[in-house]
């Protein structure tokens, strides 16, 4: 489906949207008829947020003044069938969300719709998903909860870690492999030669689309957020700016913990390939394990 010029399209799964681990136990333990007698007899309870609501909220705020040509779309994927999806759909209604295109799969996993809406970002609860999603070539992301609602309200805040999110892996490879005095040395020696694309790549680019749009609702503001320090940091800043993208803030902590400094920035969500990154930084906000390069494999 061809995209509207600037459009963001987010694609989100019904359970990282809203509260359903009560109704996903009783699948996962009883089977689909349990699941399906289940969610009909509750198809008028609403349905408590989930871990990625405050963030869904914030990205359809962006359409406001936008209405006859919205900046942002969000597509609900679910392996639901669509008389069980009834009470998510009531759900939406009752909070107000603007989500009209949904796909229920009945069972199935839903990524391959995030691929074929057009998705810049898949976000799901089930980490099988988001490694097919990635492998499709959209970039997705696990959620980590985090039970510290430290949002600032009046800005969209994101942050991406670098190596194997917004960059490849091509980095990390020689670090896991050699160490970080051969990491340090490569990349200084490689200063003026950009990394190559990462998975979150165009999700950032999409993202500075929308930046330059004119009256947000919210500000848009990002943030790298990278284990790097000098001297592995000059191939970083030539790359974005290789790639004509500016990052608002740059953190390199030189392998600090990075859950004070993304409650610092203020969050909304935070993007790393390294599960005890994403760990960390879910103690403060929202986190998301992309899980794609050598840490992953």
């Amino acid at each position: 489906m061809p995209k509207a010029l600037h459009k963001l399209i987010v694609a989100i799964s019904s359970r990282a949207l809203f509260d359903l681990d009560e109704s996903n136990q009783i699948y996962e333990l009883e089977g689909v008829d349990a699941y399906r007698k289940y969610q009909l007899a509750r198809e008028k309870d609403i349905l408590q947020p989930g871990a990625a609501f405050l963030l869904v909220n914030k990205f359809l705020k962006l359409n406001l003044g936008y209405e006859s040509a919205p900046l942002v779309e969000v597509l609900l994927l679910s392996r639901n069938t669509a008389d069980t999806g009834l009470r998510i759909f009531n759900s939406l209604r009752h909070y107000k969300l603007d989500v009209i295109r949904a796909a229920f799969a009945g069972g199935k996993s839903p990524f391959g719709y995030a691929k074929a809406f057009g998705a810049d970002l898949f976000l799901s609860l089930n980490p099988e998903d988001v490694r097919q999603a990635l492998n499709a070539g959209c970039a997705a992301a696990t959620i980590w909860p985090s039970h510290n609602n430290n949002q600032v309200v009046d800005s969209l805040n994101l942050a991406f870690d670098g190596d194997a999110v917004l960059f490849s892996d091509e980095a990390e490879r020689v670090f896991k492999c050699q160490g970080l005095s051969a990491f340090n040395e490569s990349e200084k020696n490689a200063a003026h030669q950009p990394l190559n694309a990462g998975p979150f790549k165009g999700f950032l680019q999409a993202l500075q689309s929308l930046q330059q749009q004119k009256n947000l609702a919210l500000p848009i503001r990002t943030a790298l957020v990278t284990a790097r320090s000098a001297p592995a940091h000059e191939r970083v800043i030539r790359t974005l700016r290789d790639w004509g993208i500016r990052i608002d803030e740059s953190l390199f902590l030189g392998g600090l913990p990075k859950g004070e400094f993304l409650a610092a920035f203020g969050a909304d969500i935070f993007f790393d390939d390294q599960k005890n990154h994403c760990e960390n930084a879910s103690k403060r906000v929202t986190s998301g394990h992309v899980p794609y390069g050598i840490t992953n494999e």
